[in-house]
């Protein structure tokens, strides 16, 4: 997929108050400080367009960017943060869960997990709700240049062992480094023939 605009429409604080729900949306979650703004702005080849921090829970809203006026690339507030307090995090947690289980036309949830540590019992936990909850999502494994490639490819299977034991079939597999700009172009290519897939199959998600 060639991107050809990426423009940042809106962000919300609660997910009724997102754009009309009339095209497909792809969002993409992890846990604070995974690099899923860096990876956005490498994806969509802009240098600013989701805000990086070094202050990990810097996104606190529902961010929505309009792709080649065609689809929606959603960046959601990260997960368990802990340089928060209790009641925001519970607000935060209930916005992304809301969010997820009422946006319609969410046609898949990008769930980024950084690739330098052994598996997360958060990561875990959110992975496993998805599962029980239905939502169509993949796992999008961040900063593998920051390993040497042997290491990465042992932290990866790991991280597939561990979720084996729990699940029969694993969902789509993208590991990506936004400083090399590698694996974004595997998601775009999902997403296109995703999107062709609705497009052919006559899916439409106005009212």
């Amino acid at each position: 997929m060639v991107i050809k605009t990426a423009t940042f429409v809106k962000s919300s604080g609660k997910w009724q108050d997102c754009p009309e729900p009339n095209m497909a949306e792809y969002a993409f979650i992890g846990r604070s400080n995974v690099g899923k703004s860096s990876l956005i702005n490498a994806m969509m080849n802009h240098k600013d367009l989701a805000k990086t921090s070094g202050t990990p829970g810097k996104t606190q809203l529902i961010n929505h960017f309009l792709v080649n006026d065609s689809w929606y690339l959603t960046d959601l507030p990260g997960y368990g943060y802990a340089k928060v307090s209790k009641s925001i995090r519970k607000d935060f947690e209930k916005l992304i869960t809301n969010y997820i289980l009422n946006r319609k036309n969410l046609v898949n949830l990008f769930v980024l997990v950084d690739s330098r540590h052994t598996p997360q019992q958060i990561d875990l936990e959110f992975i496993q709700w998805c599962g029980e909850s239905g939502v169509p999502f993949s796992i999008v494994f961040t900063k593998v240049d920051k390993l040497k490639p042997n290491i990465a490819i042992k932290n990866v299977e790991n991280y597939k062992a561990e979720l084996h034991k729990t699940w029969e079939d694993l969902p789509e597999i993208y590991v990506t480094s936004a400083e090399k700009k590698t694996g974004g172009d595997e998601i775009l290519n999902f997403i296109q023939k995703t999107n062709e897939f609705l497009t052919n199959n006559h899916v439409s998600f106005d009212e």
